[in-house]
């Protein structure tokens, strides 16, 4: 029967299944078509669809956007046509077949129960669940070496462990010599077990299909079951996973998507398009099975309900898991954040989620934290291989991960409002290029196409299309809308004049920070914000999140008597808060007395890093390029005012290298990387500033590579590079010229006494300022 919205409840006739409220977040923000199906352990009996009204996305639903993208892939001759399946939060969200199964020898309609060759989806669907199980019943533990299970591998002389082939950090070679041809399963097996070793184990990363050969083996060899009947009972059977095996029958092929085309003219159809897979016969660790999108959302549903008593949450955890370290980090079997996660897209977390996908066109991605699968199949090698589909898998997660779990800045949330606190009231600007919502539209054509009277625009350092570098930039009149930009940084002007405060009733301030202290657009808030207290004037402030996270706080602190427009708060260089937190704190704590509203942003949390909220980036001045470059800004920063020291200004990455003529690179890299800074790797650079004080000079340095952005601390690192530039080259860097952006006295004495630089930056007191900035925060 079919299903109808009733009030803000979809309900389904068939089973009287309330599955979602349409005034959700999920659903009045998204625009997604919701689809309900049975979940994992019930039979598919009926599909529910429910059609609601959708929010924007980039100009586009999460529908829309889609299948746009699956189209335009269709339409290049990419993809003959696809399956997709979006579940989030314990739900199927998004299902639908697009463009053909099959091309030729006919064309013939995609649809929802297309049986697909998911090629290396084997690793992670077969093989893996499959040693998870074996885990479970202590059959086996990671750390073994492999000739523990197979007693020949190597003659018996390999330190390779179990852990090692589900990591690809064997040291096998990515494939068995299929020239000569040969045929048979225990041919492939013997192939494998005496393939040699290319690299030393551990010592490299090389996916490898060999090492997924030979776990498949061990699985037949401890079970005493081939890996197909294996699988079936243990999780496919549980799952109702009723389209999904080894070797598929006849009576199937007519749903079975093709492969490739064969060099005498045969379609590959119902038989595995790995050669390797295809001369064992069909059964194989790496390659061999056959399933359909649904079967697979069974599959990543159990997973994120941490193994629904198919397995333990703890054995999901420690599978799914990083199990290297940064930067190839795999699981055990699925990829975390590797060369390979291009699936992954740009919005998904990197090493909080995980994946895979296969050669003949197939992907999966799990992110946990959001409770969201992606299964994108495709038949890309019909009827021939070679065409390159990272993009669209990339593509069509950031759209999904983007739509699902939307952070709306405070401006979007204010124009959802209609701007209502701002109506019948003269409003003044401070902004920037920065001040744009999630579809790059200026905030003020939102605000005047949304009836506010803006009637002056107010600039920040760097000005009002942050393309200005220098210490006066002039007022000037926005090119479209003829309103005039004061300059809040021009000459020795930092504030709002009063002329130009009395043209306004209200300010609004809409600027993205880079979360260091030393970065001067909250330090213009902070001034406005006095200037406007002194008349009574109201002060909102649009949050928008802090690019580096909210997390973390790091030191040195700022003194009180150091305070200048480079640094207004007594606080740490890497606070850890946003403009509007900011805006709270020092409002409180500086006793300015402002008339201030905070627009609150939605959906954003403190542990979420710029690239993960879905929001465009965009330079917030011209020397912060990257998010790698704001990340690395607070420690890098602190000796900028040396004169005979670089940070990379005037080269293609500021910020990310640093550099002098005095310097040499390989001695400064060798010694930072004996100190063991967690998160980062250095290199030696050598490279010559066409801009900045050192313009034209060659230079030698060290070039920062972040390679795991969760426990890299910015300010250790400038710490480390301080007291090795003070040990390497004694004298050359003035600590003291750099007292304002450092800000802790004691920490430039305690670095030029020659203390550790861990031990200096332990004394700073930070934990002052965090409980101090605790009553401040607005998330959580």
């Amino acid at each position: 029967m079919p299903c109808q919205t009733l009030g803000s409840v979809g309900l389904c006739h068939a089973n009287r299944f309330p599955f979602i409220s349409a005034t959700s977040p999920l659903v009045a923000g998204a625009g997604v078509r919701f689809v309900y199906l049975p979940r994992y352990h019930a039979p598919m009996k009926s599909i529910c669809l429910l059609i609601f009204g959708a929010a924007s996305l980039t100009g586009q639903t999460f529908s829309a956007a889609v299948d746009a993208a699956i189209d335009q892939a269709i339409a290049e001759k990419k993809i003959p046509g696809a399956v997709l399946v979006v579940g989030h939060g314990g739900k199927v969200i998004y299902r639908k077949a697009y463009g053909n199964r099959a091309l030729v020898p006919a064309a013939e309609p995609m649809t929802l129960d297309t049986v697909f060759d998911v090629a290396s989806l084997t690793k992670v669907a077969a093989t893996t669940p499959s040693i998870m199980k074996l885990f479970e019943q202590g059959k086996i533990r990671m750390a073994d070496k492999v000739t523990a299970y197979l007693p020949e591998f190597q003659d018996g002389k390999s330190d390779i462990t179990i852990q090692q082939l589900m990591t690809h950090f064997s040291g096998l070679r990515p494939d068995v010599d299929l020239v000569p041809t040969w045929s048979g399963y225990q041919t492939g097996i013997e192939k494998a077990l005496h393939d040699k070793p290319a690299n030393p184990p551990g010592a490299k990363f090389v996916y490898s299909d060999i090492n997924f050969i030979l776990l498949g083996e061990i699985v037949r060899r401890l079970s005493g079951e081939s890996l197909a009947q294996f699988a079936h009972e243990n999780v496919y059977a549980p799952l109702h996973m009723e389209n999904t095996q080894f070797q598929p029958p006849a009576a199937l092929q007519p749903r079975i998507a093709p492969t490739e085309r064969q060099k005498d003219g045969t379609v590959l159809r119902g038989v595995v398009h790995d050669p390797t897979a295809r001369y064992m016969g069909g059964i194989a660790g790496h390659a061999g099975l056959f399933s359909t999108a649904d079967d697979l959302a069974k599959y990543c549903q159990m997973l994120l309900d941490q193994g629904a008593g198919i397995f333990t949450p703890a054995t999901v955890a420690m599978f799914t898991g990083p199990a290297t370290p940064a930067p190839i980090r795999r699981g055990l079997g699925w990829d975390v954040d590797s060369p390979y996660s291009g699936n992954r897209g740009k919005v998904f977390p990197a090493g909080k989620s995980y994946g895979h996908t296969g050669f003949t066109g197939t992907s999966i991605w799990i992110d946990p934290g959001s409770q969201t699968y992606v299964i994108l199949l495709t038949n890309a090698v019909h009827p021939v291989a070679g065409k390159a589909i990272t993009a669209l898998r990339g593509q069509i997660a950031t759209i999904v991960a983007a739509s699902i779990t939307p952070v709306r800045t405070g401006l979007e949330v204010l124009e959802a409002r209609k701007f209502d606190e701002l109506r019948g009231k003269r409003i003044g600007l401070i902004t920037n290029q920065s001040g744009i919502d999630r579809e790059r539209r200026r905030n003020i054509d939102l605000m005047l196409a949304g009836g506010v009277k803006l009637t002056a625009l107010f600039s920040p350092e760097h000005g009002f299309l942050g393309a200005a570098d220098n210490e006066n930039v002039k007022s000037t009149t926005d090119a479209k809308t003829g309103l005039p930009v004061y300059s809040l940084y021009e000459g020795k002007n930092r504030r709002p004049s009063a002329e130009a405060l009395s043209k306004i009733d209200v300010m609004v301030f809409d600027i993205a920070d880079v979360g260091a202290r030393f970065y001067t657009y909250v330090t213009t808030m902070a001034y406005a914000m006095e200037e406007c207290a002194k008349v009574h004037m109201p002060f909102y402030v649009l949050d928008r999140p802090n690019p580096i996270t909210g997390l973390h706080v790091e030191g040195p602190m700022l003194d009180a008597a150091a305070s200048s427009f480079i640094g207004y708060f007594p606080g740490p260089l890497r606070h850890g808060m946003t403009p509007g937190e900011l805006a709270r704190l020092f409002n409180e704590e500086k006793h300015i007395g402002a008339d201030l509203h905070v627009i609150a942003m939605d959906g954003w949390s403190r542990n979420q890093w710029f690239d993960e909220t879905g929001l465009p980036w965009v330079d917030p001045s011209p020397n912060i390029r990257s998010l790698n470059a704001a990340l690395l800004y607070p420690g890098i920063g602190m000796l900028e005012y040396s004169l005979n020291w670089s940070v990379g200004r005037g080269t293609a990455t500021p910020f990310e290298q640093v550099g002098g003529e005095f310097v040499d690179g390989p001695k400064l890299a060798e010694y930072l990387s004996t100190h063991a800074i967690p998160g980062v790797r250095i290199e030696p650079v050598r490279f010559t500033p066409n801009a900045s004080h050192l313009a034209g000079k060659p230079l030698q340095g060290v070039r920062f590579a972040v390679t795991d952005r969760d426990i890299f601390d910015s300010t250790r690192l400038g710490s480390e590079l301080a007291a090795a530039l003070r040990n390497l080259y004694p004298g050359k860097i003035d600590f003291a010229v750099n007292k304002t952006l450092i800000g802790s006295a004691a920490f430039i004495q305690g670095l030029t006494a020659g203390k550790d630089p861990v031990d200096v930056l332990k004394a700073e007191p930070l934990d002052r300022f965090k409980q101090m900035r605790e009553k401040y925060l607005l998330y959580r």
